[in-house]
């Protein structure tokens, strides 16, 4: 009985999987940051924070690898920050994230 509460207990930390995630930006000079989240196995997020004087619009390619990519077109307010979410059907191994932001 031991021995099986030892194996359950090192097994813990293993259901807590993340996946990583790669962020490719093209800020064209704008004040722009963001956080990308794992938010459920099948859904990845991504936070843009526009830190500038100057309205920005964005698109978001989300990138799982086997199926289509997911586009979102975002419109980001000076000193605001706007959210961007992608629903997968499969579970995410590695997420590709794509982000262009130009000023509008």
């Amino acid at each position: 009985m031991k021995k099986f509460c030892c194996l359950a207990l090192a097994l813990l930390p293993l259901t807590a999987f993340a996946y990583p995630i790669d962020v490719q930006k093209e800020l064209n000079g704008l004040s722009i940051d963001y956080n990308a989240y794992d938010t459920d196995s099948d859904i990845a997020s991504i936070q843009v924070n526009n830190y500038g004087t100057t309205d920005a619009s964005c698109t978001v390619l989300f990138n799982n690898g086997p199926e289509a990519p997911r586009t979102r077109k975002i419109e980001v307010p000076a000193g605001k920050h706007k959210n961007a979410t992608a629903k997968f059907t499969r579970t995410i191994i590695k997420m590709r994230i794509k982000l262009t932001c130009t000023p509008k």
